[in-house]
């Protein structure tokens, strides 16, 4: 490794999928996890997820395995569908990389993080900020996001695993309900690529996951329909959940879309509203 001997990355949450961009939209959110890779004599503190990222990263660069310990700080909650094990894979990635005298780009960090993690909607949202649309095979597309749009999110007292809400998805589906998914998608990436947001009103209706993972997340209908009365352009269930976001036009909107939310949300649950982070992870 290099002279730095400790380096910490920080790491926005993100909320993906924003309904019908199934793996493919994200956004960053002003709500961060702090990594610090520090040189060790042996590896201590290093998760498992942490040491495949380790692992992989050695294996493309070519270069001898380092041994280093780990500390993860912030708040981003664990699986709750903001990215947590995001946050952790591209620390891991991208402090390894500073240490090493940056042999890999971006780009290269961003394809090994979303390989780890199997989509890449998390992982462009993540490293660039902004609004992204992720592309299997291409690099992805980032928006700056308005600071007059305000994201209130909803997060359960519960963890959804990613795999287990994956499993629940239907191997096919009409092909009325995918041209309505592909209408609204493109309806989302307009409103974001030209900051024209009234026109997310009624764009987030997912026919492809979010109805059959409402098993897990059975208030979930209920939220989405407080969130719009109350005034939301409209709300989504966050990666595969637990947590529930939706998105207004100011923060007075979002005060009352919050009140509206937690009237009716579970106990123990959290309500945040924040903003989009365009920086990305730093």
């Amino acid at each position: 490794m290099s002279s730095l001997e400790s380096l910490t990355i920080s790491i926005p949450a993100t909320t993906a999928n924003l309904g019908p961009g199934f793996d493919s939209f994200g956004i960053a959110l002003n709500i961060f996890n702090q990594v610090t890779i520090t040189k060790s004599i042996a590896p201590t503190n290093v998760p498992l997820i942490a040491q495949k990222a380790a692992d992989l990263f050695f294996q493309t660069t070519q270069q001898n395995h380092s041994s280093f310990s780990i500390t993860v700080n912030g708040d981003v909650p664990r699986s709750r569908g903001l990215g947590s094990s995001v946050t952790l894979r591209l620390g891991v990635l991208m402090g390894l990389n500073q240490m090493l005298g940056d042999p890999l780009s971006s780009s290269e960090l961003y394809q090994l993080c979303a390989s780890l993690e199997g989509h890449p909607d998390n992982a462009a949202a993540a490293l660039f900020g902004g609004f992204t649309i992720a592309r299997k095979d291409h690099a992805p597309l980032h928006y700056d996001v308005s600071s007059a749009l305000f994201f209130v999110l909803l997060i359960p007292d519960f963890e959804v695993s990613t795999n287990a809400a994956r499993q629940l998805l239907p191997l096919t589906i009409t092909t009325a309900d995918a041209a309505a998914n592909a209408a609204d998608a493109a309806v989302i990436a307009t409103a974001f690529a030209t900051k024209n947001y009234d026109l997310l009103r009624g764009a987030f209706h997912d026919r492809l996951h979010q109805p059959f993972r409402t098993p897990f997340i059975p208030f979930l209908p209920n939220v989405l329909a407080a969130a719009e009365k109350a005034g939301a352009l409209g709300g989504w269930l966050s990666g595969s959940g637990s947590t529930i976001a939706a998105v207004a036009l100011g923060q007075e909107k979002a005060t009352q879309v919050a009140a509206a939310i937690q009237q009716i949300a579970p106990p123990e649950s959290k309500i945040v509203i924040t903003t989009a982070n365009n920086e990305g992870s730093r």
